[in-house]
């Protein structure tokens, strides 16, 4: 894997057509010998499992031999390296038996019910494997699973009626809010684990200060905001996740409205 200055990872730093070969099991295999104790999908199940509960920087391929109760040699005969393991557990979270509901033509939700169903189920993914965000997926490698989890959601999304450029800009749009979402929640178990304090405990810490600022006129709006305008117990994923689809189906109307001649069809 490559490390960035800030300890993430990136997508795509091993051998390509070797990663491809693993991903899409197109990999010559051997016709003779002993049958091999180890495959693919073990070592890279191995390998998740250590990221899940010790954080990505923690994976290894010493540490998946040790994990599987074998040498750290053995693991190069299926896997080259690091680089490509890392995209082999990619695909691998992100299987529709595990991470994905089903966003098939058949269930009638419409586009803006797929949209949201992949946005619960992506900060779902991330909660369960938070260190998918200290990967840099900018070059993704396309393996089964991620293609077959597009294909559902834009089966889903076609009858939006937008260009096809316009369908993977809504899906990068939801994506994008998803991310840091998930983002802003990891920072603040991160924060509690490494301060000792509780999200409540270090804002008591703060109150005898805040309540004096509040009382000397110098921030007026803030002090004037309700009691309960911070609580936890507000759903601001689930808030700015339908104002965004929102905003998508007003301009899906309004592309519609266009190409009923309700509009000039320039208008974007």
């Amino acid at each position: 894997m490559t490390s960035g200055r800030d300890g993430t990872e990136t997508s795509g730093s091993g051998d390509i057509a070797r990663t491809l070969e693993l991903l899409w099991d197109t990999g010559r295999r051997p016709s003779r010998g002993p049958k091999p104790g180890l495959t693919v999908d073990r070592i890279v199940e191995a390998a998740v499992r250590i990221a899940d509960s010790e954080g990505l920087e923690a994976v290894s391929m010493r540490r998946v031999a040790t994990e599987l109760g074998t040498g750290t040699m053995s693991l190069y005969r299926y896997v080259p390296g690091k680089g490509e393991l890392l995209d082999l557990m990619l695909d691998r979270v992100q299987r529709p038996a595990e991470d994905r509901a089903d966003l098939g033509p058949d269930d009638d939700g419409g586009w803006r019910c797929a949209l949201q169903a992949m946005g619960r189920e992506t900060l779902a993914l991330y909660r369960r494997h938070p260190w998918l965000l200290r990967v840099n997926q900018s070059r993704p490698m396309l393996g089964p699973s991620a293609l077959d989890g597009m294909e559902k959601v834009l089966s889903r999304i076609k009858p939006m009626g937008l260009s096809d450029p316009e369908l993977i800009s809504a899906i990068i749009m939801v994506d994008g809010y998803v991310v840091g979402a998930a983002r802003t929640q990891l920072y603040a178990q991160e924060a509690e684990r490494h301060t000792g304090l509780t999200d409540t405990e270090f804002w008591e810490a703060q109150a005898p200060v805040l309540e004096k600022v509040m009382t000397s006129g110098r921030y007026p709006l803030l002090a004037a905001l309700s009691e309960d305008s911070f609580t936890t117990e507000f759903d601001h994923f689930e808030f700015g996740l339908q104002r965004i689809l929102d905003g998508l189906e007003a301009f899906v109307a309004r592309r519609g409205g266009e190409a009923s001649g309700g509009g000039s069809a320039t208008t974007a």
